[in-house]
């Protein structure tokens, strides 16, 4: 079976960013699970994992425009620190994960520390960069209804969360 939108796909990756490695899920990590077509990963690589099948390995090589975009300049923002986790652990170039009014999440990196608010660089700390994943496609399948309905994979195929 071939990965296409709507499948479940299961696959372990290493992220490299200048040949530097930034992440892996095969360092005693679980494969990532994705629902395909269903913005759960950035385009390219949703791109590159079409058309895949259980026991491929391959790379695929992203540019900004296909993965987080280009750095956009005066894209800082200064946060309260109420609405900071860990804000007095915050130290500069660390990336935080903020929590959006409208819902979902953020990551940026921090700026600057002050006594009651935070810097913080709204660019994602990917952004600008060209992205090389190694890929290792453990298995395909069809989704699940419930899966479709929820729009991301049920690993267990429980639909646990």
């Amino acid at each position: 079976m071939q990965a296409a939108k709507d499948k479940v796909i299961s696959f372990h990756y290493t992220l490299t960013v200048d040949g530097e490695k930034v992440e892996t899920s095969r360092e005693g990590g679980e494969p990532l699970w994705i629902l395909l077509g269903h913005g759960q990963l950035i385009p390219g690589l949703e791109a590159g994992l079409e058309g895949k099948s259980a026991g491929d390995t391959f790379e695929v090589t992203i540019a900004p425009e296909q993965g987080y975009g280009e750095r956009r300049d005066g894209q800082t923002q200064r946060v309260p620190k109420k609405y900071v986790p860990n804000a007095a652990k915050a130290k500069v170039g660390q990336t935080i994960v903020l929590a959006l009014k409208e819902g979902g999440q953020r990551v940026v990196t921090v700026q600057k520390v002050g006594m009651t608010t935070i810097d913080v660089d709204l660019n994602h700390p990917m952004a600008g960069k060209t992205l090389t994943f190694a890929i290792d496609v453990d298995l395909v399948r069809d989704a699940t209804e419930e899966e479709l309905k929820h729009g991301h994979a049920h690993p267990k195929g429980d639909g646990e969360h």
